[in-house]
């Protein structure tokens, strides 16, 4: 698969819509174990990202170029969220650039 098709488009903002409407934010948990969380979000990016060499290899590039954003969308979280030390990169990821003291 080589394109990216009407339904192929008309699937990815089925789920996310549907995800959106879905999610709520918690309220009330005082402790999170940052170091957990941030091992899991970077665990899910590096299965992504291995997913997408899987579909990149048999052809679907489509799903291939899905795959990648989920991974880049699970580091880009991680960054927004502090779990990871980006060193400020505003480029890679969607946070504010290192201040320079």
């Amino acid at each position: 698969m080589k394109e990216i098709t009407k339904e192929k488009l008309d699937k990815y903002f089925d789920v996310t819509g549907r995800a959106l409407k879905k999610v709520k934010i918690v309220e009330g948990k005082k402790e999170i174990d940052f170091k957990a969380s941030a091992e899991d979000f970077l665990d899910m990016a590096q299965r992504y990202y291995d997913d997408a060499k899987h579909f990149e290899e048999k052809g679907d590039v489509v799903n291939a170029f899905a795959a990648l954003n989920y991974a880049h969308g699970w580091l880009d979280a991680g960054a927004r969220l502090k779990l990871f030390d980006v060193d400020g990169d505003n480029v890679l990821f969607t946070v504010d650039a290192k201040e320079d003291k």
